[in-house]
């Protein structure tokens, strides 16, 4: 009977920590979801305010040449508007670029938080 109960005992231990590991991993994903879709919102602003600056720029660049007086004048606004554009979006860009990148570490954070906590717990079974 004494066996029956530590086994019983045993078995109701192995249950709720896996219960308790299961839920760990389903708060992980929760707040890493929670972060991606913040993230995708702060970089959709970022990039929002970027094509309407851009935008202002074209808008700018267009009443230039509308004001030219001669083919020279127009030439030089164009490549004046594309060299400042390309430069705009080149700088912006990979700005752009390393938001992103904070923000996915931010977002994949308590994923590879669980995954460390949990690699001893699930080694663990492999060793024994």
């Amino acid at each position: 009977m004494n066996q029956v109960t530590m086994t019983a005992e045993g078995f109701s231990k192995v249950v709720r920590d896996a219960a308790e590991f299961g839920r760990a991993n389903l708060e992980a994903a929760a707040q890493s979801a929670q972060a991606y879709a913040q993230a995708t919102q702060a970089l959709s602003r970022q990039v929002l305010t970027l094509a309407q600056s851009l935008n202002t720029q074209a808008v700018e660049g267009t009443k230039a040449l509308a004001g030219a007086k001669s083919l020279k004048e127009v030439t030089e606004i164009q490549a004046l508007f594309a060299r400042s554009a390309f430069e705009r979006l080149t700088s912006e860009g990979s700005l752009l670029q390393q938001a992103a990148l904070q923000q996915i570490e931010r977002a994949f954070a308590p994923l590879t938080q669980r995954a460390t906590a949990a690699l001893p717990q699930v080694a663990r079974p492999l060793a024994a």
